[in-house]
């Protein structure tokens, strides 16, 4: 099944930090394949603006490096690749000063769709506002994106959302989260409001507990600097986790609409009871023995002294109807065994077996694989093949995405091709809303301030490994397991 290309009006895409890394290998790769696609317009412009004094023959040669190197190998004619180059423009300018700000504005000449990316740290964000405005670079179809960190915590996120709303307007901000951008995360809503199946069930009568995990073989890598000061609570459960417990837990909306459903997924954090200690466990990765290119944590890091974690496991409540009693477990960890996200929802067990125990057979067991392999799968139980007696097994009800909705070969469309047509188009369903980020860090921040008042210190974990054994224990106390990390 070949993917309905809609296409956009014509637009200018103006990328603040155009030849940084985020630049290279993502933002750039995602409007080369969506070029490929057909939906760009024949007049849509990328414009990259940063501080490199560079030409704008010098700005297209990086980007034709950056796609060889990270455009995924999409297959396209002859000449494509030409073809989008030639929609490239570049400006030097001078994010706190003055410098190309003129020369930027001649450039984007009359009014129309404008969508200036921030791929720069957060604290230009309000220096980029000011001047977009100063310069009358802004009107009504103009739309701004943000990439994470969106604050360190619920006081800096204010002063955040503060100097981009002395410009914007909340309509007009849009604030990336790539992972809602996956085609599983938006498939979760089909599958759960779209599906008469799944909706009666979901709630504490039926669903035992749920588990999200996102688990990475990488380690901190090029990002130690920020990582020692931002941890995997900050980086990973504050933001990526939580959008998915949000997904998972919300009410249905009342319709499909960008602030229906961002108001949903703010009840839930709302909702959110606070974290008992011992309902949490912390966790930094050990060296590789004899092996040099796998450092630990603290060397990656350059801190001997560090406690900042590379793992989180926590257990989570909801406080409303729906959810009470049915816990929620979140993990995330870096140099673990498998590069895996998923989210299994665990259904309670028949409330009496007519088989008897000795049959065997386990609960109902809903799994969203984000990735790799992004897919759906359902656990049912049915009769072992054969004679001998009734004797009950777990099968899969499998949905691949790749191979039931795709061509050989052809991979669902990369999270950030889909957000950035979704900017152009002028649609926040996929990003969050200023309250919403707040109330994030409102229930994060006594997490973090708990671990520091206590002097907590994360627990050691072999690399490559399922992360401390605490984190087992967590689930152990309660009677559950985690489901396996698998590639």
């Amino acid at each position: 099944m070949v993917s309905r290309v809609i296409p956009v009006e014509p637009f200018d895409l103006i990328i603040f930090g155009g030849t940084g890394d985020l630049a290279r290998r993502k933002i750039l790769p995602a409007l080369f394949r969506r070029y490929c696609a057909g939906q760009m317009p024949a007049d849509a412009r990328v414009i990259g603006a940063a501080r490199s004094d560079m030409s704008r023959d010098d700005y297209r040669d990086m980007a034709a490096e950056a796609l060889r190197e990270f455009g995924g190998g999409r297959a396209c004619e002859d000449g494509t690749v030409a073809g989008f180059l030639d929609r490239l423009d570049y400006v030097q300018v001078d994010a706190r000063g003055e410098a190309g700000w003129e020369d930027l504005a001649s450039l984007l000449g009359e009014p129309r769709i404008r969508a200036f990316y921030f791929s720069v740290s957060p604290d230009l964000f309000g220096d980029l506002a000011q001047r977009l405005t100063d310069h009358g670079l802004t009107h009504d179809q103009t739309r701004i994106v943000v990439e994470k960190p969106f604050g360190h915590d619920l006081d800096s996120a204010k002063a955040l959302n503060t100097a981009l709303a002395a410009h914007f307007v909340e309509e007009q901000v849009y604030r990336i989260d790539h992972y809602l951008g996956k085609e599983t995360v938006q498939n979760l809503m089909a599958v759960r409001f779209g599906n008469v199946l799944f909706e009666p069930l979901w709630n504490s009568q039926f669903v035992d507990h749920i588990q999200i995990t996102v688990a990475e073989t990488v380690g901190v890598g090029g990002r130690g600097e920020y990582y020692d000061h931002a941890g995997a609570m900050r980086d990973m459960i504050q933001n990526h986790l939580m959008q998915l417990l949000c997904l998972i837990a919300m009410e249905p909306p009342a319709k499909f609409d960008p602030d229906a459903v961002r108001d949903e997924k703010l009840k839930v954090i709302r909702a959110l009871d606070s974290v008992l200690p011992h309902h949490i466990v912390r966790g930094q990765y050990d060296a590789v023995a004899g092996d040099a290119e796998h450092q630990g944590y603290r060397e990656a890091v350059n801190n001997p002294r560090s406690t900042t974690e590379s793992y989180v496991a926590l257990k989570a409540h909801i406080s409303n109807w729906r959810w009470t009693g049915t816990p929620f477990y979140l993990r995330t960890g870096k140099r673990l065994v498998a590069r895996s996200s998923v989210i299994n929802v665990m259904f309670k067990k028949t409330p009496h077996s007519i088989f008897g125990l000795e049959a065997g057979g386990g609960p109902n067991i809903l799994s969203i694989r984000l990735q790799p392999n992004e897919g759906i799968t359902l656990a049912v139980t049915i009769k072992e093949p054969g004679p001998g007696g009734m004797r009950l097994i777990d099968v899969p009800l499998d949905m691949t995405f790749a191979e039931a909705l795709g061509p050989e070969g052809e991979d669902p469309p990369d999270a950030y091709e889909r957000l950035i047509m979704d900017v152009i188009r002028g649609n926040q369903t996929l990003f969050m809303r200023g309250d919403e980020v707040e109330a994030a860090w409102a229930w994060t921040d006594p997490i973090i301030a708990g671990w520091k008042a206590r002097g907590d210190v994360p627990k050691p974990y072999d690399s490559f490994s399922i992360g401390p054994g605490d984190a087992d224990e967590l689930l152990r106390r309660d009677g559950r397991a985690w489901r396996g990390i698998k590639p």
